[in-house]
């Protein structure tokens, strides 16, 4: 298979706009989870959720399986966002004390 400078451009500026996108939507989860840990904060309910977060971990990882992504990765990836999360609705709720 030969791959002329143009196609590497082309692939390249398409994995650029995958990325941005990607940038957008982890901004937009960030802003929800954002409301939720004001939310749980107000209510008294603790930074993390256990229960939910085997959910959604066994949830991505079925839809990585379909969409032919390594669902290992996947898994991976949310544990870093779902920390990040619990770092941040602590810190919301250290200031709501």
């Amino acid at each position: 298979m030969s791959e002329s400078p143009s196609d590497l451009s082309r692939l390249r500026a398409s994995i650029d706009n995958i990325d941005a996108a990607l940038v957008h939507l982890l901004a937009e989860r960030f802003k929800a989870t954002q409301q939720v840990g004001e939310l749980k904060a107000s209510l008294g309910l603790p930074p993390a959720d256990p229960q939910r977060e085997e959910r959604q971990i066994a949830r991505l990882r079925a839809l990585a399986d379909e969409a032919g992504l390594d669902p290992q990765f996947a898994e991976k990836f949310l544990n870093f966002i779902i920390a990040e999360v619990i770092r941040h609705h602590e810190a919301i709720a250290s200031r709501e004390v």
